[in-house]
C-alpha cells in the first residue's frame, strides 16, 4: 500500500515538473522595460511567429509557418514601408502569403506605422 502510494506521489511530482517546464518553455516573452510603442505591439502580436529578434520562431515551424526574417536587411530594404504597412494591416493572404494575419481591424494606422519603424529597426540591429 505504501509503495503504490509512493508511485503515486512521485508520478503526480514527476507530471507537475514536466508541466512547469512545459509552461515555461511555451510563455511568450513580454517586451523589455522602456520598450517603444511599436515595440510593445511586435511583442504582443508578432513574437509568436516572427521571434523576438524577427528572424522567425520554432513555434511558427511546428505549424509549417515559414515567417519572414525580419532581421535581413537586404530583403528588407527592398520592401518599402507601404508595403510593409500593408501587409501587416491587410495579411498576406492578398499577396500569397496565406500566413500573414491581418491586423488592421486591431490597430490603428498610427500604431501600423510605429510597427513598421520597429520592424525597420530589426534589421538595422544586426
Amino acid at each position: 500500500m505504501r509503495r503504490a502510494l509512493l508511485v503515486l506521489v512521485l508520478a503526480i511530482a514527476a507530471i507537475g515538473v514536466f508541466a512547469a517546464g512545459l509552461a515555461t518553455l511555451l510563455d511568450t516573452p513580454g517586451p523589455p522595460r522602456g520598450a517603444s510603442r511599436g515595440e510593445r505591439l511586435f511583442y504582443g502580436l508578432c513574437v509568436t511567429c516572427h521571434g523576438t529578434d524577427g528572424r522567425g520562431s520554432w513555434r511558427a515551424a511546428l505549424f509549417l509557418i515559414r515567417p519572414g526574417n525580419l532581421a535581413d536587411g537586404a530583403r528588407l530594404g527592398a520592401r518599402s514601408d507601404q508595403y510593409l504597412f500593408e501587409i501587416i494591416k491587410h495579411g498576406g493572404a492578398p499577396i500569397g502569403r496565406p500566413g500573414m494575419p491581418a491586423f488592421g481591424a486591431a490597430l490603428s494606422d498610427d500604431e501600423l506605422r510605429e510597427l513598421v519603424a520597429y520592424v525597420r529597426s530589426l534589421s538595422r540591429a544586426r
